[in-house]
């Protein structure tokens, strides 16, 4: 009881106890910004690699890892690598492996959702990750409506060199559909659209095309995966 009555009468514990409460919203504020950069970051990459400028992203990455305390030590002295070590950098050097993850895992969350078909068609080049297409080539009518497959946000809506105009969507969590080729773009970067939604209009354009169709691809958390898995065409 004394040490209650101490609590309210004396005029510090008042202080005492909005000081950690401010404490504790600076640190969520401060976690919130940081992923808010984090996103921000992941998202201006992927505009980047989708555009063909990847000059820069390994000199921003490690940049990241510095400013975050994480130290980078590029003087590894192989030989000094224990056997299993060894043996398993030699097996990773010898795979076809880019900067980009490619996963084969399941997808549990993908195929619980409801995905619209971008364009009525058919698959005339499939996914395959050897050969470097990380999505599908589909085929249709001149001037056919390509839809967004999701709701979601326009984060790219651009014409690049190799892909023409090319436009791409964050939906929900960190899934993202990209659309390659189109002769015309109907949507701009911040718009929202909803499933179903007509983005823009199937063609030809960029250099990787021989002929109309659409180039569409899926990626989940970074990872390329195989939209024939989960969209129907």
């Amino acid at each position: 009881m004394k040490t209650l009555l101490a609590q309210w009468f004396d005029p510090r514990h008042a202080q005492i106890e909005a000081n950690k409460r401010f404490y504790e919203l600076t640190t969520k504020v401060d976690s919130l910004s940081l992923e808010v950069e984090e996103k921000d970051r992941f998202i201006k990459n992927f505009q980047r690699v989708l555009s063909g400028d990847t000059a820069n992203i390994n000199q921003e990455y490690s940049q990241a890892n510095v400013e975050a305390g994480n130290i980078i030590n590029e003087n590894i002295d192989v030989t000094k690598l224990s056997p299993v070590d060894s043996q398993f950098r030699q097996e990773f050097e010898r795979t076809d492996m880019s900067l980009l993850n490619f996963a084969s895992g399941n997808y549990n969350e993908l195929q619980e959702i409801f995905f619209f078909s971008p364009l009525s068609g058919f698959v005339s080049s499939p996914y395959n990750v050897k050969e470097g297409h990380y999505g599908v080539d589909i085929v249709a009518k001149k001037n056919e409506p390509v839809k967004s497959i999701a709701d979601g946000t326009v984060i790219m809506s651009s014409w690049t060199q190799d892909s023409g105009y090319v436009i791409a969507i964050q939906h929900r969590g960190n899934l993202i559909s990209v659309y390659k080729h189109n002769a015309e773009l109907l949507k701009k970067v911040g718009n929202f659209v909803n499933a179903g939604e007509i983005i823009a209009i199937i063609g030809n354009t960029g250099e990787l095309t021989d002929g109309p169709h659409l180039h569409f691809e899926l990626w989940n958390n970074g990872n390329s995966v195989n939209p024939e898995e989960f969209v129907t065409f």
